[in-house]
């Protein structure tokens, strides 16, 4: 059992390390199309959707229609809509720290059992009795931090309604990837939106979808080249000193 374990193991160590051979003389590859259930493992109750109803006799309303041409909004699973992200967000935060103490005890011995004249002979010109025991401690402490942040992402992705919830709200996921030479840029968003919140045009803004879940980065030859090496990165995350 532990030869297979160990075998599979191997197995698996040697698979990572040819696709990373292969990443690294050809290009990060793109992911393959599908459908994007697996940004949020998560299985939601959802309702299913109304039927839609036929026109009356001698009119083109239908029952329960929103408007009088055809909804072009998301509303059911598998529609498509637009997502809009315009994150513009500074901060900008400074602390001061600054603590000094200094500590000064001192104590002597007037009797000590009638040996008082013993000790000063056995410490000739250096035993006063009345400074037995001395102790002095200072302890300084400064501390200066602060931190400035930018970030500004403004970006466009349509998004894949993949379940309703029971009280109509619907989860959205997305995701997008671009290829430029040897780099590749990777744009995912997932989260949930009221219907009422999508416009006419069928977009919705990144402010109003609640648990937003909105990742931009990338892998390459320039990406793999500005981030540290990995056992730089895990010697300063463990390291004591």
């Amino acid at each position: 059992m532990r030869t297979s374990v160990l075998a599979l193991a191997l197995v698996t160590v040697s698979l990572g390390a040819c696709s990373t051979v292969v990443e690294t003389v050809k290009g990060p590859a793109l992911a393959p199309i599908g459908y994007p259930a697996q940004l949020i493992p998560v299985t939601q109750a959802y309702q299913a959707p109304p039927r839609p109803r036929s026109a009356s006799a001698n009119s083109l309303w239908r029952t329960g229609a929103r408007a009088f041409f055809g909804d072009q909004r998301a509303r059911n699973i598998g529609d498509i809509l637009t997502v809009s992200i315009d994150i513009d967000d500074q901060a900008q935060t400074s602390n001061t720290t600054s603590r000094s103490r200094s500590n000064d005890i001192s104590g002597g011995v007037s009797n000590f059992f009638g040996l008082e004249n013993s000790l000063g002979r056995a410490f000739p010109g250096g035993f006063d009795a009345q400074n037995l025991v001395g102790l002095e401690g200072t302890s300084n402490a400064n501390g200066t931090g602060s931190v400035s942040r930018s970030e500004r992402v403004n970006l466009t992705i349509a998004a894949v309604v993949t379940d309703i919830l029971s009280n109509g709200n619907l989860v959205i996921q997305g995701r997008q990837e671009v290829r430029t030479n040897r780099e590749l840029r990777e744009l995912t968003v997932a989260g949930i939106v009221r219907p009422e919140d999508i416009s006419s045009a069928n977009t919705i803004a990144h402010t109003q979808i609640a648990e937003a879940r909105i990742s931009y980065g990338g892998r390459g030859d320039i990406s793999r080249v500005q981030s540290a090496p990995v056992a730089q990165s895990l010697v300063e995350r463990f390291s004591p000193f």
